[in-house]
């Protein structure tokens, strides 16, 4: 189309699509001060490293059990009122957690259960926030500027992700958890505000999802029937659970790096800086030639890197191999979006965006649970390095049993097909 924008700035101009872009960096951030705060708060309750892997399990359970399902709402309904509902839940988990501990001052073992009982609801929300965002994102932009506003939405969300965790760490250091719940409280309402603003009424065709049956099974067969894009999905399922060490960055800031916690945002946001970093560069560069070969770099990258900061013992490479992971990582996400945008049709991309959270945003929490687990049996650096040499492996065994994804080039030329 003629009129269509162009530059690395196109999907920007689109009115909507910005206040999307300002909803999604708020509430972003908001979940990001909440985890680094949550983390170090129940750590700081219990001292046990498997209680840091529970606070992934307790979030990553329900949302794997409703995700299909809030894929079929996402498709059967307006994905900005579904997101917006999402989003209003999550304001009352982070109002909770900001007055569990004024209400309860002397009561350690029950704030405990409570912000595990709050992380549940929460992630209930994020199974019905997640497809219904992502959903609405691919309505908000023309079909040629996907790849920009994948970068752009994902970019967004990584910086975010590089500012959340040090103002979470900061608050919580000088303002306890007041403080920096407070600040959750009130991003999420800006994101509630953006996302409200949105003038846009999703366009739903009832004949796609009528029977919720047949409608779930839709999504699933979609992924499993495209083999390049399983492949992608489940190359960062496996990497994320092995590779994942976020869940023990407060048992590194408090007893490997000492650091306290504001060095334990600075440690979270480090692989968000690396990824805002990376996301500008592939903004303003053409397209990857060799997409297929590019991803395989990408998750090696992020598993060496994984394996260097399990490894060290100084706190600013420890922050640099995570940037450098946090880099590796923004290769391959941007690769995955731009499968998945590129290859789903419209009305069934609420499902499949459930199947790709199954897939990738559950394993960040299992993965967190799986890091509890081996650094309570085998110890902290143990667990790191040996999650390292798993993604190695993850690569090597997808790439070599998939012939299609080692020859993929150009995703753009996927849709034209």
């Amino acid at each position: 189309m003629s009129d269509t924008p162009t530059g690395p700035y196109a999907a920007l101009q689109h009115p909507n699509f910005r206040r999307y872009v300002v909803g999604l960096f708020a509430f972003t951030m908001a979940v990001q001060i909440q985890g680094t705060v949550v983390g170090w708060q129940i750590y700081e309750l219990t001292h046990d490293k498997l209680a840091l892997g529970m606070i992934g399990l307790a979030e990553a359970l329900p949302f794997i059990a409703l995700a299909l399902y809030a894929g079929h709402v996402a498709d059967r309904h307006d994905r900005r009122r579904v997101a917006l509902a999402a989003l209003c839940v999550l304001a009352g988990c982070a109002v909770a957690l900001l007055l569990l501990p004024l209400l309860l001052p002397h009561a350690p073992r029950r704030v405990t259960t409570l912000i595990y009982v709050t992380i549940v609801v929460s992630g209930v929300a994020r199974s019905f926030l997640q497809p219904a965002r992502q959903a609405l994102s691919q309505e908000l932009v023309p079909r040629a500027l996907f790849h920009n506003a994948v970068t752009w939405r994902s970019g967004s969300w990584q910086l975010a992700s590089v500012i959340g965790p040090a103002i979470g760490g900061g608050l919580y250091a000088f303002g306890g958890t007041t403080a920096a719940y407070t600040g959750d409280v009130l991003l999420i309402v800006i994101g509630v505000l953006s996302i409200l603003s949105i003038q846009y009424r999703s366009t739903i065709n009832l004949d796609h999802t009528n029977d919720i049956g047949e409608s779930l099974a839709s999504g699933l067969r979609f992924v499993f029937n495209e083999p390049i894009l399983l492949s992608a999905l489940s190359l960062d399922l496996f990497s994320v659970f092995f590779g994942g060490a976020t869940a023990l960055l407060p048992v590194y800031a408090d007893e490997i790096l000492k650091v306290g916690p504001q060095g334990l945002g600075l440690l979270r946001a480090a692989p968000a800086l690396g990824a805002v970093v990376t996301s500008f560069i592939i903004v303003h560069r053409p397209r990857f030639e060799r997409a297929g070969r590019t991803l395989a770099l990408a998750v090696c990258g992020f598993g060496l890197f994984t394996i260097g900061f399990g490894l060290s013992t100084t706190f600013w490479l420890s922050v640099a191999m995570l940037a450098a992971a946090g880099a590796s990582d923004m290769v391959s996400v941007s690769i995955r979006s731009n499968l998945l945008q590129t290859l789903t049709p419209t009305h069934l991309f609420g499902r499949v965006s459930s199947v790709n959270s199954v897939f990738v945003g559950s394993s960040n929490e299992i993965g967190m649970f799986e890091s509890g687990v081996t650094a309570q049996m085998f110890g902290t650096v143990p667990s790191v390095v040996f999650g390292g040499f798993a993604t190695l492996g993850v690569v090597a065994v997808i790439f070599a049993r998939n012939k299609s994804l080692r020859a993929l080039r150009r995703i753009h030329e996927l849709g034209e097909l």
